[in-house]
């Protein structure tokens, strides 16, 4: 009956070397530090990673772009500082309006 069971097992597991290997094979696919999950995971956080520095990389030379073109044109500049930072002149008042949703 045992060997019978034995008999099924295919020859390269019943060699205790292939048994060895196939069990660290196993260990290191699913248990280790860096599994198959861990690794796809990483990748992914990766991939993720790049898109953002591709998104801040086209930000930041938009930037420079409007701060070359503000630094060149005062009246640009004002318009800039009294829209972004609601600055105004003495005798002038401010009105801000919001959208309603």
């Amino acid at each position: 009956m045992l060997n019978k069971l034995i008999l099924r097992i295919p020859a390269r597991f019943r060699n205790r070397y292939g048994l060895v290997a196939a069990l660290m094979l196993a260990w290191i696919t699913l248990f280790a530090d860096n599994d198959i999950w861990t690794l796809w995971k990483n990748r992914r956080a990766l991939s993720a990673m790049r898109d953002q520095r591709e998104w801040y990389d086209r930000e930041l030379a938009r930037t420079k772009e409007q701060l070359a073109e503000i630094a060149s044109d005062k009246d640009l500049l004002e318009k800039f500082a009294r829209e972004r930072y609601l600055m105004k002149r003495d005798n002038e008042d401010i009105f801000v309006l919001v959208a309603e949703r």
